[in-house]
């Protein structure tokens, strides 16, 4: 087989799995003509052609614990839910070659993202739209890519190491919409300034307000950098995107006076104060038997009853069998949204938080921390933290983050991303049909593996170790 039908095969998967081929080749379509600009803003309109991400690193963090006998049965018992538990698991494959299942379909979305973004920056110059109005469409596609390509490098790729990152790979780098060039892995480093790059170019056309959260603006360009930035380790510039993100939203859902959540009284994703750009996991809410997320014991511990996260968005296990013990997570059953995946007010708040702590400056950490805080407790039940040292700090500010982002990647990142600091360093195990699974710091389980059926196609594309 040939590059060229090798490319070809490649990206028909990402652009067929994700819903998206008609825009991807709206060339040959006759329905949308490339060089009238607005047609790619119905392009950008396409929800699901842009805020979808891997779900996988959803499930492999320590927050979640599958020990229901009967739970681990249904997920292990059938192929369709395989990704689920090999995840998990920490398994070195999660799509077995060979089988109905074998295509990665978190891969094939975010790639499916990155082919509609290169649709609209490559061809919207030659379209017949003002200048401005181009450069706002091109600054939407450019924050999309960032996004798909942050993702895609913290899920196939090892953690950002500012040591090897120059020499680590990373993953297929395409910036042009074409079936004729490498699949080759781009380094680390190269991946991620592209990120930068792209984040940067596009802040001067983003607007400062959006319609909706699933269109990007200023906002979402900068927490975007300030998220990836803290990936990076660079805490500087960390700190300085989330102090501009805070400085054109600052909303956060007021819980304190909550006694339970609704569709009628929480707001719909779309437009959440909070979420400065609205990314979904692929495939959707997971809130019935036997993929609904399981709170561990160690989570559960470390939030607490009083905390209004607990008691507003986890509920007991016989709400979702009655053969499970526990508890677990149900914001998207309650409010029947999908969980956000996306960049956030908590977030900018808790990297503002840990960039002072790790600058040593407890008390601005603490007051960043406690304005979140304050909002997810009952007034009677809210005591403010105090940190004693850089390390009681960055601990308290860690387990916010874990505490806030539950059931979504940033806490599988976090593990990865702090997994070589003494203070966090463990070693997980879990045990699931009796086998004992164990994740060590220096383990190269903390990267997923690429799918064979992807390799089968383009044997350019190394597989992780």
């Amino acid at each position: 087989m040939n590059l060229r039908y090798k490319i070809f095969g490649f990206l028909f998967a990402a652009a067929a799995l994700s819903g998206c081929k008609k825009f991807v080749d709206i060339k040959t379509q006759g329905n949308l003509v490339p060089n009238q600009t607005i047609n790619y803003r119905y392009l950008l309109n396409s929800t699901s052609a842009f805020e979808s991400v891997a779900n996988l690193s959803d499930f492999a963090s320590s927050d979640i614990n599958i020990n229901d006998a009967t739970q681990q049965g249904s997920l292990s018992g059938s192929q369709s839910n395989g990704y689920f538990s090999n995840s998990y698991n920490w398994q070195p494959v999660i799509f077995p070659f060979g089988t109905a299942y074998e295509q990665d379909p978190g891969w094939n979305a975010l790639y499916a993202t990155v082919l509609s973004s290169n649709t609209i920056i490559n061809e919207l110059p030659a379209s017949d739209g003002s200048q401005a109005e181009k450069d706002a469409l091109t600054a939407e596609a450019l924050v999309h890519r960032a996004d798909a390509y942050l993702n895609l490098i913290n899920t196939y790729a090892k953690p950002y190491n500012p040591a090897t990152a120059s020499t680590d790979s990373g993953v297929p780098l395409l910036l042009v919409q074409t079936i004729s060039q490498s699949l080759n892995r781009a380094t680390i480093q190269t991946v991620y300034t592209q990120v930068v790059n792209d984040l940067i170019a596009a802040i001067p056309a983003l607007p400062v307000t959006q319609a909706y959260n699933t269109l990007p603006s200023k906002a979402s360009a900068y927490g975007e950098l300030a998220r990836c930035y803290l990936l990076m380790k660079d805490y500087a510039n960390a700190g300085k995107y989330a102090d501009e993100a805070l400085k054109l939203r600052s909303t956060v859902n007021d819980l304190s006076t909550l006694t339970s959540v609704t569709s009628s009284n929480y707001p719909r994703r779309i437009n959440d104060p909070e979420i400065l750009l609205s990314k979904v996991s692929l495939g959707g809410s997971l809130i019935f038997s036997p993929a609904a997320l399981k709170l561990s014991e160690e989570y559960l511990t470390l939030l607490g009853t009083k905390d209004q996260r607990y008691t507003l968005f986890t509920v007991p296990a016989a709400n979702i069998s009655t053969t499970y013990t526990g508890r677990f997570f149900y914001k998207e059953g309650a409010i029947g949204e999908t969980r956000n995946q996306g960049v956030s007010v908590p977030e900018m708040m808790l990297i503002r938080a840990e960039v002072y702590a790790r600058a040593g400056d407890l008390s601005s950490a603490m007051n960043a921390l406690n304005a979140l805080r304050i909002k997810r407790f009952k007034t009677i039940d809210y005591v403010p933290l105090v940190a004693t040292s850089v390390n009681d700090a960055l601990t308290k500010v860690i387990d916010e983050r874990r505490k806030e982002f539950f059931g979504t990647a940033i806490r599988w990142w976090d593990m990865r991303r702090l997994k070589d600091e003494v203070l966090f360093q463990k070693t997980y195990t879990r045990i699931f049909n009796g086998t004992t699974y164990t994740l060590a710091p220096n383990s190269n389980r903390y990267t997923f593996p690429i799918a064979e059926y992807l390799r089968n196609l383009n044997p350019e594309l190394e597989q992780n170790p």
